[in-house]
């Protein structure tokens, strides 16, 4: 967070992609899973967000097996990308055991769609019990939980679902990487402020000022090729210093959440445009070093005092910047979207300090988006990706 056609194919491929981390840091753990519909149905839906009365919808529903985790888990993050134009929209749910257990009850961890034609794409606040609870785009264990089921419903027509995973974690303990992995290495990525869109748009999350999440998904999409087409920015004012983000802005909006950094939300956007993509922790930096060194620039999410990440001059209770590369000490490069302009985004950020307010559980703990092109090789991984 910041401050199905048919759906395509689910029998069961979960790829759990290591054995378990090192028992030094908190455990984390991602699954893959692959969907294909086997339940269909009608259901009505009331949009609290739109005028008029309830709308049915067919829908097509897969539901997982139940998967193990491996360890007791506090928190579970699912991330998606798939087609849902107008005419289709997706939910995606999640249900756990608990360590006593008991199932709990299925829990909507989003109402997805591409734009705001048919429904509005929602968190659902709410959903407490003693069991857990639902914090925006995080399922929270008030009780640990070390295995669950997912389910995507796909309602309407002429959408797809191209991938699931859910991101199983034990927030604590924070991870260090030691001394730095790479040379000095930085990735091409091209840099946009938030900051210059101030005023833009305040329907979605009160305008550019809080567009950290739109404005790093727009910088990887550029720096992959990708995004919408000019015919798409059309209605965007002319003048815009990046129409772009204005486009990602829009899509992205969480409407109860009032925000726009719903982390799966921003995937799916991504996913819009052909890129693969999911949410997970990272234990270190020298895991994100891993990736810059294949070239897959990596978007962190984190909270901190503005004396805690030195060459900041802000502070923030939940921040998504673009890291890019790092120096020859091994300090962090970040496009940080805070600057003013875009020709400040550029930020070096002392290594111990980013890598600290970044994994601590206070922060988010180490929260990474990865969004890459179909087919492009990811580094060696350690089971949380």
């Amino acid at each position: 967070m910041c401050q199905v056609g048919a759906v395509t194919t689910i029998g069961e491929v979960v790829t759990l992609l290591s054995a378990g981390p090192s028992p030094q840091v908190s455990p984390v753990v991602l699954h893959r899973w692959s969907v294909e519909a086997r339940e269909s149905g009608t259901a009505k839906y009331l949009d609290p967000f739109a005028p008029g009365g309830e709308r049915e919808w067919p829908y097509l529903r897969w539901t997982s097996p139940e998967r193990e985790i491996g360890f007791a888990a506090t928190e579970l993050v699912p991330s998606w990308t798939a087609a849902a134009p107008p005419g289709a929209w997706l939910e995606i749910e999640i249900q756990a055991r608990t360590v006593t257990g008991e199932p709990t009850k299925w829990y909507v961890m989003g109402r997805w769609a591409e734009t705001d034609a048919d429904i509005h794409r929602t968190s659902l606040p709410g959903q407490g019990d003693a069991d857990g609870d639902v914090a925006v785009d995080t399922f929270v264990a008030a009780r640990p939980v070390t295995s669950y089921r997912v389910r995507a419903t796909l309602y309407g027509s002429g959408g797809g679902v191209r991938s699931l995973t859910v991101m199983a974690s034990a927030v604590g303990q924070a991870g260090r990487g030691g001394p730095p992995g790479l040379r000095a290495v930085e990735l091409d990525v091209p840099r946009r402020s938030q900051k210059a869109h101030t005023g833009h748009y305040p329907q979605w999350d009160g305008g550019g000022e809080s567009w950290c999440s739109p404005a790093s998904f727009t910088m990887v999409l550029d720096y992959w090729g990708r995004g919408p087409a000019p015919a798409d920015l059309a209605w965007v004012t002319p003048g815009d210093p990046c129409p772009a983000v204005d486009h990602a802005a829009r899509d992205t909006y969480d409407h109860s959440y009032q925000g726009t950094g719903n982390w799966p939300f921003g995937v799916a956007y991504a996913g819009r445009y052909g890129l693969d993509g999911f949410v997970t922790r990272l234990r270190s930096l020298a895991e994100l070093e891993r990736f810059v060194a294949a070239g897959i620039p990596v978007i962190t999410s984190q909270a901190f005092r503005d004396h805690e990440l030195p060459g900041a001059g802000y502070s923030t209770g939940g921040h998504i910047m673009v890291v890019t590369g790092f120096t020859a000490d091994g300090d962090v490069i970040a496009n940080d979207p805070a600057a003013p302009d875009d020709g400040g985004v550029r930020r070096v950020y002392p290594r111990a300090a980013f890598e600290s307010v970044w994994l601590r559980a206070t922060s988010s703990g180490g929260i990474a988006h990865i969004v890459h092109p179909p087919g492009t090789p990811l580094p060696e991984s350690g089971g949380n990706w």
